[in-house]
């Protein structure tokens, strides 16, 4: 059976990460601190499983990233200790509801929809990853390639993300973070595209097991 998290693994999210994301969603000039969201392991699947398709929206969207675990607890850490307490990666699909992601200022309810998202299939130990800069990630649908990027583009780095976490929470062994996505989401497409059932969505990560899962639509 494919990897999955802990049901008390808490998984933070950060938003627009990537300048290309951030400036396709025009959201302005990035801030000094990182956009930090959660999300539930209720609103993930296993790899190879489905990701549902709410009936109340049509704007189901992909974001491919790379996501980290935590290996060892962390409060207060700085950046030239945060990767001690990485233990592994893989990869992420934080499947976005667009239109409940607008209803208010929060992300909450566009990102926690049952199912609506991925992660695995497999964690890679942090030794064999090794540099998580020196990787790319490829976003694609139905094998068309959506989204590309060097690892290095980030807004805010792995470390900066764990030392600004740890220092309003302490993370705990099996925790998750997901690193942001990058340019190319279906909703800035022209005309904007999403998934749909009968869609296959790929998160492929160089040095990672292939995440794939196919869409279906939610019953009743």
């Amino acid at each position: 059976m494919t990897w999955f998290p802990q049901r008390h693994a808490r998984i933070f999210c950060a938003a627009v990460n990537y300048a290309a994301h951030r400036d396709e969603m025009g959201r302005g000039e990035s801030g000094p601190n990182p956009m930090i969201f959660l999300r539930t392991p209720q609103s993930l699947v296993r790899a190879g499983e489905p990701i549902v398709k709410p009936v109340n929206t049509e704007s189901l969207d992909w974001e491919g990233e790379l996501a980290l675990v935590i290996g060892k607890p962390a409060r207060h850490v700085s950046r030239e200790n945060a990767l001690s307490h990485v233990a592994s990666w893989t990869a992420f699909m934080d499947g976005s509801v667009r239109d409940w992601q607008r209803h208010t200022a929060q992300f909450t309810g566009g990102k926690n929809f049952d199912a609506s998202g991925s992660i695995g299939p497999e964690l890679v130990p942090a030794e064999a990853f090794g540099d998580y800069k020196a990787h790319s990630l490829t976003t694609r649908v139905n094998g068309e390639v959506v989204q590309h990027t060097s690892i290095d583009l980030m807004l805010h780095d792995v470390e900066a993300l764990i030392a600004y976490i740890s220092a309003f929470t302490e993370l705990q062994t099996g925790d998750i973070i997901a690193t942001g996505t990058c340019g190319g989401v279906g909703e800035k497409r022209v005309p904007p595209k999403f998934l749909m059932p009968g869609d296959v969505v790929e998160v492929d990560i160089s040095g990672l097991p292939l995440l794939s899962n196919p869409i279906v639509a939610e019953r009743g």
